[in-house]
């Protein structure tokens, strides 16, 4: 196992696998001026169960917003198909998964790599706050803005960094990275499974309806979660979240390993 010794800390971690599941990997994505420390508890689990996980820190993220201002969604992407690629390397099937704009990402990698399956938690690929139609023009006026946040989030709160300015700059990238990962939903061909919390104030109901419209695989699954809110992998539904998809890795992985019984 190789994870930050101090929790508090946001880095990067990754877990070998271990039992009939050591051949399963799952690399996860996280979200937008997130962290890795958000899905650390769905790692662990999958960890716990003989999965190989691994869950990179993507650049511009863990440190403070400055840094994201200097980044773009490239270098989000490659960062987290470069875990992916190094996990499938050494595993017989690997999954994509993400929280929120890691749920995008992971599904443009499903449209260029050739995935097991895709397990997203409120993936994002649009936004509710119409600015962003004019965002290529408005960041030059207004370099920052407060974050994206839920009024009353249920979810355990995580140090993710300094993150109390998102760039404009940054939502720009966002915005494009969302556009990329539309553009791919045709060509995502494997097993999808989405999880989508019923009082998301993050992400509106419209990225689950382009996932339906557009989506090429024949197999989507979409989980309601009635009692979470956005970063619903540290929310009350996240026991649901864990063992559903645990067992969909399990049943779509070409050995077909036997689910645990919990």
């Amino acid at each position: 196992m190789t994870e930050s010794s101090d929790r508090t800390t946001p880095a990067a971690f990754s877990y070998p696998g271990h039992g009939p599941n050591a051949r399963i990997g799952i690399a996860i994505c996280h979200g937008f001026t997130g962290s890795p420390l958000s899905i650390l508890p769905w790692a662990q689990f999958l960890a716990e169960r003989g999965f190989a996980v691994s869950v990179p820190l993507l650049p511009g993220h863990g440190t403070h917003w400055q840094d994201l201002a200097r980044t773009g969604w490239a270098d989000w992407h490659s960062a987290f198909d470069k875990a992916y690629q190094e996990l499938a390397a050494r595993t017989d099937d690997c999954y994509a998964a993400g929280l929120s704009m890691g749920g995008a990402i992971a599904l443009l990698t499903a449209a260029r790599r050739k995935v097991a399956g895709v397990a997203v938690v409120n993936p994002g690929l649009s936004f509710y706050d119409r600015r962003v139609r004019v965002i290529g023009v408005l960041k030059y006026f207004q370099p920052t803005t407060i974050p994206i946040e839920e009024e009353n989030p249920t979810a355990s709160p995580t140090e993710d960094g300094d993150y109390s300015r998102t760039p404009l700059a940054a939502v720009h990238q966002l915005k494009r990275l969302f556009a990329a990962a539309v553009r791919g939903l045709p060509r995502v061909k494997a097993p999808v499974l989405v999880f989508q919390s019923l009082n998301d104030a993050v992400v509106p109901p419209t990225s689950l309806a382009m996932i339906r419209k557009r989506l090429g695989s024949a197999s989507l699954e979409v989980v309601p979660l009635e009692h979470s809110g956005h970063v619903a992998t540290l929310d009350a539904d996240a026991p649901e979240i864990f063992e559903t998809s645990a067992r969909f890795f399990q049943v779509h992985a070409r050995n077909n390993v036997p689910s645990e019984k919990s």
